[in-house]
């Protein structure tokens, strides 16, 4: 399968789950769907290119005898360097802010906060993973305090 077409895919799954998440009614099966169909999902595409990029298996990144170097700007610059680095990273990306923004979601649910005030903040999140959560840690912040919860 060309990296293109997995890159293709891994989009809409995302913006499916995302879609869902701030869209549909939070019932369990749902949250079900979006934690194992969407980010599981992701997490194993994103292995599977992981492991046949760095084992040389597919899209080798760099000369055959050059490690994959995540300690200098050249060497994970080398990583993103091919269309399967790109895949594989942007997989990450997608399996991680869609994971945060489950548990935004669940989190803004269990202290109380509508879906209008989540939904931009979950948007965020979607288009920009660390500003999203940012803003929801500082927006939950008194409502968690005021519950005596921090979780």
């Amino acid at each position: 399968m060309a990296w293109e077409t997995i890159f293709s895919a891994v989009n809409l799954l995302a913006m499916v789950a995302w879609a869902a998440l701030i869209l549909a009614p939070r019932k369990p099966a749902l949250l079900a769907a979006v934690l194992y169909l969407g980010v599981g999902l992701l997490c194993l595409v994103y292995a599977a290119g992981l492991v046949s990029i760095v084992g040389g298996l597919a899209d080798p990144v760099g000369p055959a005898d050059a490690a994959v170097d995540f300690t200098t700007i050249e060497g994970v610059r080398s990583i993103f360097a091919s269309n399967g680095g790109v895949t594989v990273g942007w997989t990450h990306y997608l399996a991680f802010d869609l994971f945060v923004g489950l548990w935004i979601a669940r989190d803004a649910d269990a202290k109380g906060f509508s879906r209008f005030i989540q939904a931009p903040i979950l948007f965020a999140t979607f288009m920009a993973g660390p500003v999203g959560l940012l803003v929801w840690l500082v927006v939950r912040e008194r409502r968690a305090r005021a519950q005596g919860r921090w979780s």
